[in-house]
C-alpha cells in the first residue's frame, strides 16, 4: 500500500484491503473456490440422482427402464418421491413372468399340434416349381 493514508483509516489496515488501482487477490480467490464448489456439488449432485439408475443397470433387472424414467422425472421436477421409488424399484426384485409364460405358451403349441417352426415356413413362400415334367406327369387337378 501506499505511505500515505487517508485521514480517517486506521493505521493497521488488514492485509486484504487493497490500495486503489490494485488487484483484489481475496475476491479472485473467492471467484474461484466458489467456482470449484459450484462445480464439486453439481457433480455430487447429478451422481446421486443416477444411483437408482446405475444400481439397476449393474443388476440388470427388468425394471432397468422405469428406473431410468423415475430418475430423470425426479431431476426435472425436483420431486424426491420419484427419486425413492425409483431407488427402491432399484433395489426390489421383481419376479419374471415372461420367461414362464413364454415356456407355457411353447408347450401349449407343441401339444395342440401347431409347431413354431411350421409357423416360420408358413411365412416364406415357397419357391415357384417352373420344370416341364410336373404338368405333364401331374395330370391336373
Amino acid at each position: 500500500m501506499d505511505s500515505s493514508l487517508h485521514p480517517a483509516a486506521v493505521e493497521h489496515l488488514p492485509a486484504f484491503v487493497t490500495a486503489p488501482g490494485q488487484t483484489d487477490w481475496l475476491f479472485n480467490v473467492v471467484v474461484v473456490v466458489l467456482l470449484a464448489m459450484i462445480l464439486l456439488i453439481g457433480n455430487i449432485y447429478f451422481k446421486l440422482h443416477a444411483l437408482p439408475e446405475q444400481m439397476a443397470h449393474r443388476t440388470k433387472k427388468v425394471q432397468m427402464e422405469l428406473v431410468a424414467v423415475l430418475a430423470l422425472i425426479s431431476l426435472f421436477t425436483h420431486n424426491h418421491l420419484f427419486w425413492i421409488a425409483g431407488l427402491l424399484l432399484a433395489l426390489i426384485d421383481l419376479p419374471d413372468f415372461s420367461t414362464p409364460m413364454g415356456s407355457m405358451a411353447q408347450s401349449l403349441e407343441k401339444l395342440s399340434g401347431r409347431n413354431i417352426e411350421v409357423k416360420e415356413e408358413a411365412i416364406v413362400p415357397p419357391p415357384p416349381d417352373v420344370s416341364p415334367k410336373s404338368d405333364a406327369a401331374g395330370g391336373g387337378i
